[in-house]
């Protein structure tokens, strides 16, 4: 993760707040963390207002104290920069600092993430916190990265956004006249006359609620200026920093597919990817495995880094229900499995008031070495020190990918029909689930990525596309890729205006189709996909969207079984230069197991190998050295023993037990096995 030769293991640690904590409680979590083998803290990540009490004043006596308590037992330091929350005196003193809300109200001091990313005030001091941060402490050897801000979110609707919202416009559209074409504003007579005429998309212009809006592309063209806002945000922090530590190691943490910020214009700004995962308790482990994928692959030649994770339990869910025994070791390992090479929490130490009072930690309130969550985070501690350095650095190796993206989560969440049932990132997420499900390998990436590595590339609900991208998705096909895309897709250009060559646009020649009309299927009133030969023989539940599609020289492959369009295609196969070209004109069902044998067909065909046969419940990855050792990651996410066929020679690294070829190998609920094979 932050290829530093001083790093020889998997970094293990966490969030800790001693700003909170008297001198006698700091010194006996010093005693208990490394019982715990914790080697790594995050400091410093909410300290702004002890470290500026004043407009001119700082003071980082108490901050020196911590990271030379840390440092003395030789832990390691992420060092923040406690931007993510202002100081009280900042926002009774300027409050263009403080947000206003998409209702127009403007907000008062309290909570966090209350900083404006268009306010001048805070452009100006929190660049100058973060330098002042670099400067005192830049020396000190065991601080291996920087942690900018927290958790970026939000947005907000303020006068100095408008302003710069308006200026954004001004730089992409270039004129009036530009922008009323792109936005297609003789809808409801909506024409701009002055670029002054334009206001924020909110509850008092645009916006009906959350998810729909009157004009979408206005809705989507905001998002994407605040986006690149708080980008610039994170870039003044790490600009400053640099300018002090030039190799200093910078990074955030991101949330998966949070909807409100396209990470991928994070990326190319973040040494490495950083993120925090807090599934709900009845997440599925497929789903989770799909956050992982989802942030790995804003950076797929790089190891990522698990920010944060609770111990224990969470507070902010409905139902906060405790991590049973081994389920914390399980989520740890399942996160390495996928390209983590860091197991960091929140929290070291459970806070004693406020929101976060019942939020998990490896220390409890009462801070006994004894209880439950200490014992499993020191056994976890012990594997990982033994485990060493062995597989720092390696990276999953896959020749599939499914594409994931903002812009098309923004076009169908803000608009209109066809189903508000029709969610974006559940439509990608049941494509990876496939693949999870069969152990293949697959990146989650972004449409502007190179698909050059890749022999098939799955691309559900396409909702948005661009003429550059579709080219580029021809251009694959052509040199003999397979390429799947689905109802939804190839629907509008970047500017969110529909197509006018025929559903699904830009995709039609390559697909081979012509979607006539698309029907919202009724909850509970289903159609379905029937397949009479092949391997994919059987009949499925067709749910949600169900496409009424012509071929134009695509070949059919399933047909629908009842209404109107009965016998007509759902799935057909096009042909198109040396490669092939799927479209399912449906949503299918997670647990029919269409798309599980549809991807394992596709895959095959393609010569692309699960890493080990399928086992209900068993999840597989792989991950590959640079010098070509392989590391499988064996775990059973479910809740009886199994048994595991092992065709090759490897070690067991955590047992360091040899594992001969056809062997079977039972592994137990809840369990973890690492092989290692050259």
């Amino acid at each position: 993760m932050i290829n530093d030769p001083k790093v020889k293991k998997v970094l293990y640690g966490g969030d800790y707040n001693p700003e909170q904590w008297s001198i006698e409680e700091r010194n006996r979590d010093m005693e208990l963390l490394p019982q715990a083998g914790i080697d790594t803290v995050t400091l410093n990540v909410f300290s702004w207002a002890k470290l500026q009490p004043s407009e001119k004043k700082y003071d980082f006596s108490d901050l020196d104290r911590i990271v030379d308590m840390v440092s003395q037992k030789g832990m390691n330091i992420c060092m923040a920069t406690s931007t993510a929350a202002h100081p009280a005196w900042m926002a009774r003193k300027y409050p263009d600092i403080l947000r206003t809300d998409i209702d127009g109200r403007k907000h008062n001091f309290g909570s966090r993430h209350n900083s404006c990313p268009n306010s001048p005030t805070y452009k100006k001091y929190a660049p100058l916190l973060a330098k002042k941060l670099a400067e005192r402490y830049g020396n000190r050897s065991n601080i291996l990265a920087w942690h900018i801000s927290n958790e970026y979110g939000g947005l907000c609707y303020c006068d100095n956004c408008k302003k710069a919202w308006r200026q954004w416009l001004k730089n992409k559209y270039k004129t009036i006249e530009n922008l009323n074409e792109k936005w297609n504003t003789a809808f409801w007579s909506h024409t701009y006359y002055d670029w002054e005429d334009i206001q924020i998309p909110s509850h008092i212009s645009e916006r009906w609620n959350y998810d729909r809006t009157n004009m979408q592309i206005q809705t989507i063209d905001y998002y994407r200026f605040n986006t690149e806002g708080i980008v610039n945000m994170y870039r003044m922090e790490a600009d400053a920093i640099h300018s002090v530590l030039p190799d200093a190691k910078v990074t955030t943490n991101l949330m998966s597919t949070y909807p409100e910020l396209d990470y991928n214009k994070f990326a190319p700004y973040m040494d490495f990817i950083s993120w925090d995962n807090y599934p709900s308790p009845n997440d599925s482990y497929t789903r989770v495995a799909f956050n992982h994928e989802v942030m790995r692959g804003l950076k797929r030649d790089k190891p990522f880094c698990l920010m944060e994770q609770t111990p224990s339990v969470t507070n902010w869910q409905p139902y906060n229900s405790l991590k049973r025994p081994g389920v914390m070791r399980l989520m740890s390992y399942q996160a390495v499995a996928h390209g983590a090479d860091t197991v960091l929490f929140f929290q070291m130490r459970r806070s004693r008031g406020c929101c976060e009072k019942f939020h998990g930690a490896v220390i409890d309130h009462y801070p006994s070495a004894e209880t439950r969550v200490f014992k499993e985070t020191a056994a976890l501690g012990k594997e990982l020190k033994l485990l060493s350095d062995k597989f720092i650095g390696s990276l999953e190796k896959t020749e599939a990918a499914i594409l994931f993206d903002w812009n098309c989560m923004w076009g169908v969440m803000f608009s209109s029909g066809p189903s508000v049932d029709f969610k974006y990132t559940d439509e990608v997420y049941k494509y990876y689930d496939a693949f999870c499900k069969q152990n293949i390998p697959v990146d989650v990436i972004s449409p502007d990525q190179s698909l050059d590595k890749y022999k098939v590339v799955i691309a559900p609900a396409l909702y948005m596309i661009s003429k550059e991208n579709a080219e580029k998705i021809q251009r694959f096909v052509q040199n003999g890729g397979t390429f799947l895309t689905t109802v939804m897709s190839g629907m509008t250009d970047e500017n969110d205006l529909v197509t006018d060559k025929g559903y699904p646009g830009e995709l039609r020649k390559v697909c081979g189709i012509w979607a006539e009309e698309t029907d919202a299927l009724l909850p509970g009133k289903p159609n379905s996909v029937v397949i009479k030969d092949g391997s994919l023989k059987g009949e499925y539940p067709a749910v949600i969207l169900a496409d009424i599609i012509h071929p134009d020289t695509a070949e059919t492959i399933a047909v629908y079984g009842s209404d109107f369009y009965q016998g007509t295609p759902v799935i057909t196969k096009n042909s198109f230069g040396q490669g092939k070209a799927w479209y399912v004109g449906t949503c299918a069902d997670r647990d029919s197991g269409l798309l599980e044998k549809l991807i394992l067909s596709i895959t095959d065909e393609a010569g692309i190998k699960p890493v080990l046969p399928s086992v209900k419940d068993i999840e597989v990855t792989q991950r590959v050295s640079s010098d070509g050792k392989k590391f499988i990651f064996i775990l059973n996410q479910g809740t009886e023993d199994k048994k595991i066929n092992i065709p090759f020679e490897a070690e067991e690294l955590l047992t360091s037990a040899s594992v001969k070829a056809g062997n079977d190998l039972m592994i137990k609920a809840k369990d973890v096995l690492i092989l290692c094979r050259n």
